[in-house]
């Protein structure tokens, strides 16, 4: 197959050559009539001494113009067998750029299935079987992962931000504006016309009609690029009156795009078990439960609760809250387990794990200082898959209200802060303790490491040993999820490691650059400020 593709090269590159020559040669026959000839034994006429009458002019004028109609017609017939060999030449071009184009499964292959050479297709094919679409790639470390982007119809979530790049935005290049669109498009065409293959069933209107699904459908996409294999899109589209999603999975090998697969998702009965460890910060899980309330009992309703406490200090405050819960809005869904023992985030979502007796259940592992949407549990629901799939959302951490609204007397409601912005917030790619995972997986890796004692650690090891092995492992940054400052404290029986990790961890928390900046420099830029206020009353004075 390679050396089929080296003459396809060989062949393109002598008709290039051909064409070049073609143009140079047209170029210069052009020059050689259109320049003056001129003979330096030729007299002119109209010199002195020698008489020329009118018809000698005459003559020589219609001699000239004879010889240049003559060369003029023996130019426009060698430019036009020229433009009949340069045509040729296109169409052979044309022919081998087809044949270069996908067939059957070729998004925009304007031929046929038989046009498409056997090789391309099995070439373009293997790409994706290389690449972690279908089955998850084993990776050493948290390192070798390649995390998803997540976008929408008009902002794109990204972790790579440098120095200009905001954690939100709105797609400024416009190769990257025209790579969304095109794939959405592609998405859309992939669900209105699909193929025998395709898991779907057809649809009606509320009138009969065919049921068309357009932009305005589409939820979320996600989509990462692996430089030696090609780009992964996962879509998801909806009717804003049915209860199922649409997924499309497209993969574009560095060619046309390629339909992956087309599916029909239905979570309506998909109960998610969110499951909480929590010692003492009462006040927090108050707020807690108050999002809570508001998103998975009187929005989502699918929810079940699971609470592990340690420690009796506290404890009653907790019962006292979820009673309270319980009676102002009927919720009984939920579990409290209680430990008598030490603080230990890993012991304790195992525990939760556990406790749940009813099969196989979505789990969504979470700290009571997440402040999570509606939208995030359908993402949650929508990208793990029992035996093959988890996802690990990236949170969107906020810094320190005090700094970050420093100009106002009291910082905005938390429901005000939830905004992506560089002063308000980070994504949180070095953390992994938020996560979506089915039941059956968790325990089937073996949970987590009981050998790590105190603060971090534990999700990290969980998360290596889901890279260690076939699940795919969905890691993008998430619109919905935010993580809340609260002030940290590093214990002095910490490891050295983990200190060193708690220490990184509460420096990121606190403020942007920015910020952080203009707290180094503050006596700066007080005396500065000290300085003009000292000179504009001198100068008032004088």
């Amino acid at each position: 197959m390679p050396r089929r593709g080296l003459i396809l090269q060989t062949r393109t590159h002598w008709l290039l050559l051909g064409l070049a020559l073609l143009c140079s040669l047209i170029l210069f026959l052009y020059l050689l009539e259109c320049a003056p000839q001129t003979d330096g034994n030729a007299s002119l006429p109209g010199i002195v001494g020698e008489n020329y009458g009118k018809e000698y002019y005459q003559a020589l004028l219609q001699e000239q113009e004879e010889h240049y109609q003559t060369r003029a017609t023996s130019l426009k017939r060698q430019i036009a067998q020229l433009k009949q060999e340069l045509q040729e030449m296109s169409e052979k071009m044309r022919s081998l750029q087809e044949r270069k184009n996908v067939g059957a499964n070729g998004i925009g292959y304007q031929g046929n299935k038989e046009q498409a050479p056997s090789d391309l297709l099995e070439f373009l094919h293997s790409q994706i079987d290389k690449a972690e679409v279908s089955i998850g790639a084993k990776l050493p470390s948290e390192y070798g992962v390649i995390p998803f982007e997540s976008f929408t119809l008009m902002k794109v979530f990204q972790l790579e931000m440098g120095l200009t790049r905001h954690p939100e935005e709105k797609p400024v290049r416009k190769d990257k504006r025209d790579e969304l669109v095109e794939v959405i498009e592609a998405g859309l065409e992939v669900i209105n016309n699909p193929d025998e293959d395709d898991e779907q069933e057809d649809e009606d209107g509320p009138l009969g009609e065919k049921l068309v699904f357009n932009e305005n459908d589409f939820i979320e996409g996600y989509y990462r690029t692996e430089r030696d294999k090609g780009t992964l899109y996962e879509l998801f589209f909806k009717k804003a009156d049915l209860t199922e999603y649409r997924h499309v999975t497209l993969f574009r090998p560095f060619g046309p795009l390629m339909k992956v697969k087309n599916e029909m998702i239905d979570i309506t009965r998909s109960i998610i078990n969110i499951i909480v460890p929590l010692a003492e910060r009462t006040e927090a899980f108050a707020q807690f439960m108050q999002n809570f309330r508001d998103v998975c009992i009187h929005q989502d309703k699918r929810i079940h609760l699971t609470v592990v406490y340690f420690g009796k200090e506290g404890l009653s405050k907790v019962k006292s809250i979820l009673e309270s819960v319980t009676s102002e809005s009927n919720f009984h869904n939920y579990t409290l387990v209680s430990l008598n023992e030490e603080f230990n985030r890993g012991r304790g979502l195992n525990v939760g794990a556990r406790a749940w007796d009813k099969g196989e259940v979505l789990m969504f592992f979470c700290d009571v200082d997440i402040y999570f949407s509606a939208e995030f549990l359908n993402s949650c629901r929508l990208n793990a898959e029992p035996g093959k799939k988890v996802f690990y959302p990236v949170v969107f951490s906020l810094y320190n209200p005090a700094i970050v609204y420093a100009n106002l007397d009291v910082p905005p409601p938390v429901e005000q802060q939830l905004v992506h912005k560089k002063d308000s917030g980070f994504w949180r790619d070095f953390g992994f303790g938020m996560t979506c995972q089915y039941r059956s997986d968790f325990l089937t890796i073996g949970g987590f490491d009981m050998e790590v004692k105190g603060w971090g650690g534990e999700d990290v090891h969980l998360y290596r040993k889901y890279l260690h092995g076939d699940l795919i492992v969905i890691r993008t940054p998430v619109p919905g999820l935010f993580h809340l400052w609260h002030e940290k404290r590093c214990a002095d029986e910490l490891t050295p490691e983990q200190y060193r990790m708690c220490i990184q961890s509460k420096a990121m928390n606190e403020a942007s650059h920015s910020h952080l900046g203009m707290l180094v420099f503050r006596e700066e830029i007080e005396t500065h400020l000290h300085k003009q206020a000292y000179r504009t009353n001198s100068e008032s004075v004088g």
